[in-house]
């Protein structure tokens, strides 16, 4: 548009010659009339000139609100999700199912650390505490959730700076060529700086003729000394192998001498557990659901006893049940939110031998030998 409108102004004026401006029109013998249209030549250059400048202002204006306006638009599509309110980790330990000797642990290392920095800060003598520590126990028993909340607490009562928690296994510190392992742990030890390295079968670090394995525990060792008042590592894993890759290395041994052992859940919480997950994801049982809810607790427990992965089991379970769920309010037309949020029996695995399931007190007398063969 500018350049048309310039065009037509300067074809106008001048032709299509040789381009002489109104400005270079000498008015010597120029009669009266002459110099007038000169003059109005002139004139009507500096409005065309003022009309292009305020063309490329409106331009710039309207690039800017089709600008803002796409920035909006794209605001207003997706929405930034707003962050969750922080909450008290002490209160998300509490909050737990079961696990009470852990929180006692875990309250009197919080208490204990929290008293020595305290005392150094005054001046007094603080006795020297190792903040790594050791998990061991079955698979499900919670190892990773308190180790997320203690990284919080260590934060909350200042000695960590950031309080987050980077759990890894072999896979995520070993690499597949020689010098790439202590790269690659590296990294990960840059991520949890500030906060809690939580290494899951620790023990399979520690392997006959694995130099791979070792690289990684050597760059954990020397990251653990040159940084003692802001990292954190916790090892976890099954309880005897555990004890074994602690006493297998000496730089191990004297970095980690504090042990917290996680007991199986019993059935009572695993079937808390299980009541918990229906009231996150609102769903709601029928009547009499629930016992046979505990006898399929019970069940799997006692099959797999050696190999039962107590919490994670029943989110197994759980997720088993919805998804029959699923498939049966699926076939029904129009399912009100009644239907979707209702377990019934014929949702459980196995539904066509509920009825030949044991009986409430056989249950109950098979958890109990479940919990004695547990002690």
């Amino acid at each position: 548009m500018q350049d048309n409108l310039l065009g037509g102004i300067y074809d106008d004026l001048f032709g299509v010659g040789r381009l002489v401006t109104p400005s270079t029109l000498p008015n010597e013998g120029k009669t009266k009339e002459e110099q007038e249209a000169i003059a109005n030549a002139r004139s009507a250059l500096e409005e065309a000139k003022s009309m292009v400048n305020l063309i490329d202002k409106e331009k710039e204006n309207l690039q800017n609100k089709n600008a803002e306006a796409l920035k909006t638009a794209t605001a207003s599509a997706a929405p930034e999700k707003p962050e969750e309110p922080e909450t008290d980790p002490m209160e998300d330990l509490d909050a737990l199912i079961g696990l009470t000797a852990i929180k006692d642990d875990v309250k009197e290392l919080i208490a204990f650390v929290k008293i020595q920095k305290m005392r150094k800060e005054q001046g007094l003598k603080a006795v020297p505490v190792s903040l790594h520590l050791v998990f061991t126990g079955n698979p499900g028993t919670g190892k990773t959730t308190v180790a997320r909340i203690l990284a919080r607490l260590y934060k909350q009562i200042g000695v960590l700076s950031k309080g987050q928690l980077v759990e890894v296994d072999r896979s995520g510190l070993v690499a597949g060529y020689v010098g790439q392992t202590a790269i690659k742990t590296q990294e990960k030890i840059s991520q949890a700086m500030g906060g809690v390295l939580f290494i899951d079968e620790a023990y399979a670090l520690s392997q006959k003729d694995d130099a791979f394995g070792q690289e990684a525990i050597d760059t954990i060792l020397k990251a653990m000394e040159d940084n003692r008042d802001d990292f954190v590592v916790i090892v976890a894993g099954y309880t005897e192998p555990m004890e074994v890759f602690i006493n297998s290395n000496p730089g191990l041994k004297s970095r980690f001498n504090k042990y917290i052992e996680f007991e199986d859940y019993s059935i009572d919480d695993l079937e808390k557990i299980f009541m918990m997950n229906c009231k996150k994801y609102d769903y709601v049982l029928e009547e009499d659901v629930e016992k046979h809810v505990r006898e399929l607790i019970v069940q799997r427990k006692m099959e797999r006893s050696e190999n039962y992965a107590n919490a994670r089991e029943v989110r197994n379970l759980f997720e088993e049940i919805i998804t029959n769920q699923a498939k049966r309010v699926a076939d029904l037309e129009n399912p009100d939110s009644e239907a979707m949020t209702k377990i019934c029996l014929q949702d459980l695995p196995g539904a066509d031998k509920v009825e030949e399931s044991p009986s409430s007190d056989e249950t109950e007398k098979s958890s109990e030998e479940v919990e004695t063969n547990e002690e």
